[in-house]
């Protein structure tokens, strides 16, 4: 893909692994400068050390904590001595724990979903904002899911939190109107990544039956979908885009093989 992102400064959370590290590898191999904020740092030094193999000239990393307002000021206050402006920001950090229906979920696993991808999302966008208003063309890119569109059985918490995903992302929409910055959201179906052993809390064997007979979505094709995104001339906004995998219609119809 060629597209006009050399050099620019893309800052990603929950880069350690999934879509986020699968981007960080894309927007390297635009020659993008990045900036990549995870808990698990060990992860994000050797997704550093791949991305300056794969092109980047500078790629810098951070501990980052969405669920804690200081942890993301901190980071935002680091990127500064970075750069002045931010080109592209995706929102990433975020995932589901448990499967539980309301009477049976617990409070930890509802606090963790709404920290991470509707507080987090919030907190890192409020942090960032300074760097991208003066910086017209520039793009926040918000990880969704079609669990933001259509609910599920066991869903309720986290479909509620990408539904809060949608609606922050339109109402920053209307909010940054005549800045030049865009904002948009990208929203995967079935995607093969942790974000199902996060769920079911490490049951690998679980999370590989979510899969079975199917060929879902990968981390690239999402990154592919954010470098496309962000790199649109200025005056195009790619607001929302849906993708899901061939095999799946709709979230609960799944074409299966051997079935």
């Amino acid at each position: 893909m060629s597209t006009n992102l050399a050099n620019k400064w893309v800052l990603i959370t929950g880069a350690s692994s999934g879509f986020g590290a699968a981007a960080a590898r894309a927007f390297a191999s635009e020659g993008c400068r990045l900036l990549l904020g995870a808990r698990r740092v060990d992860r994000l030094e050797a997704i550093a050390a791949e991305t300056k193999k794969a092109g980047s000239p500078a790629a810098h990393v951070r501990a980052l904590d969405v669920a804690q307002t200081k942890s993301v000021n901190d980071f935002a206050a680091w990127a500064r001595t970075h750069t002045d402006r931010i080109d592209v920001l995706v929102n990433n950090a975020g995932g589901a724990k448990g499967l539980d229906t309301v009477a049976e979920a617990k409070d930890e696993d509802w606090e963790f979903m709404m920290q991470t991808n509707v507080l987090g999302l919030l907190r890192m966008t409020r942090a960032c904002l300074p760097l991208m208003v003066n910086n017209p063309g520039s793009t926040i890119l918000n990880i969704g899911s079609i669990a933001g569109h259509v609910a599920y059985e066991g869903g309720a918490a986290y479909c509620g939190a990408k539904a809060a995903e949608l609606k922050i992302t339109q109402a920053l929409r209307l909010e940054l109107s005549g800045t030049g910055v865009r904002v948009g959201t990208i929203d995967p179906g079935l995607a093969e990544t942790e974000f199902s052993i996060v769920r079911f809390k490490g049951d690998t064997e679980r999370a590989k039956k979510v899969y079975e007979g199917i060929n879902p979505l990968t981390a690239e094709d999402i990154a592919e979908a954010l470098v496309w995104a962000s790199s649109r001339p200025p005056h195009v906004c790619i607001d929302e885009m849906i993708i899901k995998c061939t095999d799946q219609a709709a979230i609960h119809k799944v074409y299966r093989r051997g079935k």
